[in-house]
Formats: C-alpha cells, structure tokens, sequence
C-alpha cells in the first residue's frame, strides 16, 4: 500500500482529520481529535504508527518479523510501526480499523455519539 491509499482509507472514515502537528513531515490522522495513525513521510522503507490492543501487538510483531515492530517514538506497548510495503493491504486496513475501533472505543460516550451522527 502507497502513501496516498493510506491517506484516502483513512480520510473515508467517519469524523477524520487530518494535520501535521509535530512537524511537516509527521502527517496523523486523527477521530473526533484523539489520534489512531501516525506517518512519518520521510521514512525510508515508509511506515505507520497504529495503535493496537498489547496482546495483539506481541503475536503481530511475531508473525511479521521486521514488518511490525513496537510503536516508533510512541508507547511501545500500545502502538505498532507497520512498514506499508512490507504487509498486506488487507491486514493494513484491518490494522487501521483496529486503531481507529481502540481510540473510539474509549472516547466519551458524548464524543461517540456526536461521531455516530456525522
């Protein structure tokens, strides 16, 4: 999967933006402003961060040896670095959904419902 069909998956999601934060080649997406993926767009081979259940995360990071590894500069407990070209698309977008299913999960239930009527 390529940058650009990275970005479109997550963009078509319910109540997503996008933003350059930290610096302007650290691209995030975020859910009702809680974050769910992370990009650094210089990377070489380019990866994501997503964030993942931690018993998920070790049996993820054993099958895929090198793809998936602890979450680059973030928690390395709860996000993974998934190398885009290395996986799957249809693991990357379960991944994704993965990530974004967590972080609304635990949104408020105001925040959940304001994201269920967009």
């Amino acid at each position: 999967m390529n940058i650009e069909a990275f970005r479109e998956y997550c963009m078509s999601k319910k109540g997503v933006t996008e933003a350059f934060p930290f610096d302007a080649d650290t691209l995030v997406f975020k859910v009702m402003g809680k974050m769910f993926a992370v990009c650094g767009l210089e990377r070489v081979p380019l990866a994501v961060n997503l964030k993942c259940d931690p018993d998920r995360s070790v049996e993820l990071r054993e099958m895929h040896d090198g793809a998936i590894t602890p979450g680059w500069h973030m928690n390395k407990t709860h996000w993974n670095t998934c190398v885009l070209e290395s996986l799957p698309v249809s693991l990357l977008i379960e991944l994704t959904d993965h990530s974004y299913n967590l972080v609304v999960s635990k949104m408020t239930k105001k925040l959940q419902a304001e994201l269920k009527a967009l």
